[in-house]
């Protein structure tokens, strides 16, 4: 039997046996311990003598690595080589290889011997492995408007098979273009055969890439790795320049303004002139210019431009509001009553102002007077508005004139023992009052060159009382009669005795007169009966004769 088995084993080592099955291929882990099935994994046949694994030299040649009897359980390690150290067997007879590298990227097979056959089963070994790092080199900070900028280098490390980079902007594929250069590249490492890609992405930017979000992509069997690059800020140079006034709604004489000079380039210029009514001035590190206390002179237009191109340019006008205000009348005015007054408004201002008058704050009209009189004193405010501005100009007037007394009056008092007389007067300034009697009590009032003076007195005898009214211009006099007190009653009393004395006299005339207008009545009435009943009597006319009616008349007239 062993002879047989010596036999075999010759005639397997001179490479001969009858039947080959088909290649099958696995893959294993770079680094790891690759798992090479016998047969697909399938178990040996009944009559399995040995089975010995060997693989295919890089020339072409068998190798051998191992061999295995059947029921032994252990193997003879056949492999000079490398493999001496790195190869056994399971108890299913497939082969492990650890600490797998590129070089066993070949074909291993499991060559089964039994009592009736000879079968060999190749297995082609690949061997994979991720990439160690995928990193980015040489990120730019900036990209550039129109102009092809590097953004970046992508590099995808020692890997089996080699990584593969691709660009994306905003999650979209970069395809290249006259805006898109890809350029890439991949190194072998001789020592471990391992290939490290890289891929460098060039782009020629535009403003609304300022959002865009760049991205590497490195795609293996294994895993796939992305690595964001954005978004980049976008240099470009200034196209258009503008000047801005910043002040308020209107620039007023004496306000600062500020010239603030901006370029839509970026980064923006930092550097600017500024042209100043004939001036230039730069200005470095900043990219404004304040005018302090701006005066009405100043009105005009202002340029800016940039420092390192004066062709870019941009200007603004500038109006300065202004406004004075003068009256011909200030301070204190002293007119007399009856006097004319006028005022006159002198305004020197950047427009039309909106001018009122108030007196004593109440609004006014302009004042215009032909003849002034006593109300018309008191504080005159002119006030007049322009684009902001508020500009305020008085003057006090004040009416003077001689006092004149216009009433002198009397009146009992409540108490009928005193009298009250009352002096009304005008006059500015206020005047003085005096009486030519004394006086026990006194009320005095004075408004708007209006006067008065109120006294109490007791007469007790008929007087002429004087109120004299003085201030520093002239004064003026009148005289009022006053009866006393105590006469004025008696006088009362006495009229009051008269006056019952005619109403008795009335009194008795009328009851006499009505006394005998009776008794007329009667005796008429008692002559008519008589009349009456005699002519009853002597069947005579009523009418009587002639002469009974004379003496009937004539004692009628008697009575």
């Amino acid at each position: 039997m062993n002879t047989l088995v010596f036999l075999l084993l010759a005639l397997v080592s001179a490479g001969t046996h009858d039947q080959v099955s088909g290649t099958e291929k696995i893959t294993g882990l770079y680094g790891e311990t690759v798992v090479i099935p016998c047969n697909r994994g399938d178990p040996p046949p009944r009559d399995l003598m040995f089975i010995k694994w060997k693989y295919e030299k890089d020339d072409g040649s068998a190798g051998d690595l191992l061999i295995v009897q059947a029921n032994s359980g252990q193997p003879t390690v056949q492999s000079t080589d490398d493999y001496a150290d790195r190869v056994s067997i399971d108890d299913k007879y497939s082969l492990l290889i650890s600490q797998a590298s590129l070089k066993d990227q070949k074909t291993f097979t499991c060559m089964v011997v039994s009592g009736t056959n000879l079968m060999e089963y190749p297995v082609l070994v690949v061997i994979y492995k991720k990439p160690s790092s995928v990193t980015l080199m040489d990120k730019s900070d900036v990209l550039q408007k129109d102009k092809l900028t590097s953004v970046g280098t992508c590099v995808a490390a020692d890997a089996n098979p080699a990584a593969k980079i691709t660009w994306t902007k905003n999650r979209k594929p970069l395809v290249v273009d006259g805006k898109v250069t890809i350029t890439p590249s991949m190194k072998l490492d001789p020592a471990t055969g391992l290939s490290t890609t890289s891929s460098t992405l060039q782009y020629a930017a535009t403003k609304e890439d300022v959002d865009s979000v760049f991205a590497c992509v490195s795609t293996h069997v294994l895993t796939n790795q992305t690595i964001d690059l954005g978004p980049f800020p976008i240099h470009y140079p200034s196209e258009k320049v503008s000047l801005e006034i910043t002040s308020k709604v209107s620039i007023i004489e004496g306000d600062n303004v500020t010239l603030k000079c901006h370029a839509d380039g970026n980064p923006p210029p930092s550097s600017f002139f500024f042209y100043l009514k004939g001036q230039k001035i730069l200005v470095e590190n900043s990219d404004n210019y304040t005018l302090n206390g701006i005066s009405r002179e100043a009105s005009g237009e202002y340029k800016c431009s940039l420092a390192d191109d004066e062709k870019m340019q941009a200007s603004q006008s500038i109006s300065v509001s202004y406004l004075d205000l003068s009256l011909s009348l200030s301070g204190q005015v002293v007119k007399t009553v009856g006097d004319t007054l006028s005022v006159s408004v002198d305004k020197s201002s950047s427009g039309e102002p909106k001018v009122s008058w108030t007196k004593n704050g109440k609004a006014v009209s302009q004042p215009e007077f032909s003849k002034l009189t006593y109300a018309d004193s008191g504080v005159y405010v002119c006030e007049a508005v322009l684009s902001g501005i508020v500009q305020h100009q008085s003057f006090e007037l004040v009416v003077e004139g001689k006092p004149v007394i216009k009433s002198l009056t009397k009146l009992r008092a409540a108490d009928a023992k005193h009298k009250v007389l009352s002096c009304e007067a005008e006059g500015v300034p206020e005047p003085r009052f005096q009486w030519s009697v004394n006086h026990t009590g006194e009320d005095i009032f004075y408004n708007n060159g209006k006067a008065t003076h109120k006294i109490t007195m007791e007469p007790r005898e008929n007087l002429t009382v004087s109120c004299t009214v003085s201030n520093k211009l002239g004064e003026d006099v009148r005289t009022i009669n006053v009866s006393s007190v105590f006469k004025e009653k008696n006088e009362n009393q006495g009229s009051r005795e008269d006056f019952q004395d005619q109403s008795k006299l009335i009194v008795g005339v009328v009851v006499g007169l009505l006394v005998i207008a009776a008794v007329v009545g009667l005796f008429y009435w008692l002559y008519m009966k008589n009349r009456r009943q005699g002519s009853w009597k002597t069947g005579e006319k009523e009418m009587g004769t002639s002469e009974e009616s004379k003496k009937l008349e004539e004692n009628n007239h008697t009575v």
